[in-house]
C-alpha cells in the first residue's frame, strides 16, 4: 500500500510505483469512482476513449444528479 497526502487544493501525488505500474503519464485522463463503502477506484482512461468522453461529457448532465445515482442503484 502506498500513501499520499491531499493538499489544500484537493490534489494528491500518485506514487511513482503506482504510476509506472498503471502506465499513467502526464496529461492522462483518470476516472474516479466511489462505492457505497467509500472505497475510491481510479482508472486510467485510454486516449481514444478520452476523446469520445470529452465530446460526450457536456451532453450527459441531464441524469447526473445524486438522486439519479440513487435511483439507478435501486434498479
Amino acid at each position: 500500500m502506498e500513501l499520499a497526502r491531499v493538499t489544500a487544493k484537493g490534489q494528491a501525488t500518485i506514487p511513482k510505483r503506482i504510476r509506472e505500474a498503471a502506465h499513467i503519464r502526464e496529461g492522462d485522463m483518470l476516472a474516479f469512482d466511489l462505492d457505497s463503502n467509500n472505497r475510491i477506484t481510479i482508472k486510467r482512461i485510454d486516449s481514444s476513449v478520452d476523446v469520445e468522453l470529452s465530446a460526450l461529457q457536456e451532453t450527459l448532465t441531464e441524469w447526473n444528479s445524486p438522486q439519479d445515482e440513487e435511483a439507478w442503484r435501486d434498479l
